[in-house]
């Protein structure tokens, strides 16, 4: 009998077989746009059937305010962007750091930092008692480094970790804080419905690690185990992303953090070759990603696509997989060789 997209997710989760190998996406607005025009579907929903995509349903708390109460040009957080073309489409990118000047904790705890009370988490209860659970749920993101750097600016978040410790302790705590109530407010308005969330954080550059392990211990690790935790307490299974060559950081997030879904397997970058990483960690985690959207679809072939699938395959036959492009597919990656991917996927049970 075919499962469900969300039946898949969690047998595979809980080390139970699946009729086939899940598929999941992720690509920029003007890719998903494209796909849509170009295999004549007439809404996502009919994408993801068309390509036979497990796809996670994902719910968030609507936020009452129409800007930051001190910005009306900024964010929640007061950051303010721009956006910026790269050619085949537009990112938003911070243009404005709101905590670049800051230098005490005091200078932190005086910014206008959201309110958990400042979101409608209604939302949620009325779209799961809605929901025919046939895709899994996802609900939640904590991320604290990624909106530290938008808000103290890049460089300065790393300067930060080296040098002014009680300033990234006071930062890294009202994101945190924030996080921790606002996704406890989102488990209950869920009402037991909800299957997954993210615990992330960018640990991994193309070449190496971007924070040693002592830093990332240091400043991370403790939030992160404490989130996955709460995440647990209402069943919800923890998802944890990670671009790069993030190899060091994998027993801690495995057997501390206790994350369940590895994300993305960029399998190219030192130390995170697909063998080595299912010989010492398949029994324990669920690999998610592996296709390589740098080189492979970007820039391969049909055939090259169809080949990189099917020998993951073989790779991951002894672990838990689930095949999706190991980052947000770009404008770039023809719409054959994202289709070949999900084709070459499908033929494989």
């Amino acid at each position: 009998m075919s499962m469900t997209p969300r039946q898949r997710w969690l047998h595979l989760l809980e080390g139970r077989a699946v009729d086939r190998i899940p598929a999941d996406y992720q690509a920029t607005d003007e890719v998903t746009q494209r796909l849509l025009q170009d295999l004549g579907c007439p809404d996502e929903e009919a994408l993801w059937r068309r390509l036979g995509v497990d796809k996670r349903r994902w719910l968030e708390p609507g936020w009452k305010l129409p800007h930051h109460p001190d910005d009306p040009q900024a964010d929640m957080w007061g950051v303010r962007y721009q956006r910026v073309d790269y050619g085949g489409g537009t990112y938003d990118e911070p243009c404005y750091h709101p905590l670049a000047a800051a230098q005490s904790p005091a200078d932190v705890h005086a910014h206008r930092w959201p309110d958990p009370d400042d979101f409608d988490y209604q939302v949620i209860t009325e779209a799961v008692e809605q929901d025919d659970g046939y895709y899994p749920i996802h609900a939640g993101h904590y991320e604290p480094f990624l909106i530290y750097g938008y808000m103290r600016g890049l460089e300065q978040s790393f300067v930060d970790l080296a040098l002014y410790p009680d300033i990234a302790d006071a930062i890294l705590g009202h994101l945190f804080d924030f996080h921790y109530e606002q996704m406890q407010r989102i488990f209950e308005a869920g009402r037991g419905r909800i299957d997954l969330t993210w615990v992330a954080e960018d640990l991994g550059g193309q070449t190496g690690p971007l924070f040693s392990l002592e830093t990332y211990r240091r400043f991370l690790l403790p939030h992160q185990i404490r989130m996955a935790e709460l995440a647990r307490s209402y069943d919800v299974h923890v998802m944890y992303h990670t671009d790069g060559a993030a190899r060091p950081f994998l027993p801690d997030l495995i057997d501390r953090v206790g994350i369940e879904v590895l994300n993305p397997i960029q399998w190219r970058c030192p130390g995170m070759e697909r063998e080595r990483l299912v010989a010492d960690f398949g029994a324990r985690v669920v690999f998610h990603g592996s296709i390589d959207n740098q080189r492979t679809l970007a820039f391969g072939t049909v055939e090259d696509v169809a080949r990189e699938v099917h020998e993951s395959v073989e790779i991951y036959r002894q672990a838990r997989w689930i095949c999706a492009p190991c980052h947000n597919i770009q404008p770039v990656s023809p719409t054959e060789n994202i289709v070949a991917m999900y084709e070459a996927i499908g033929e494989c049970h």
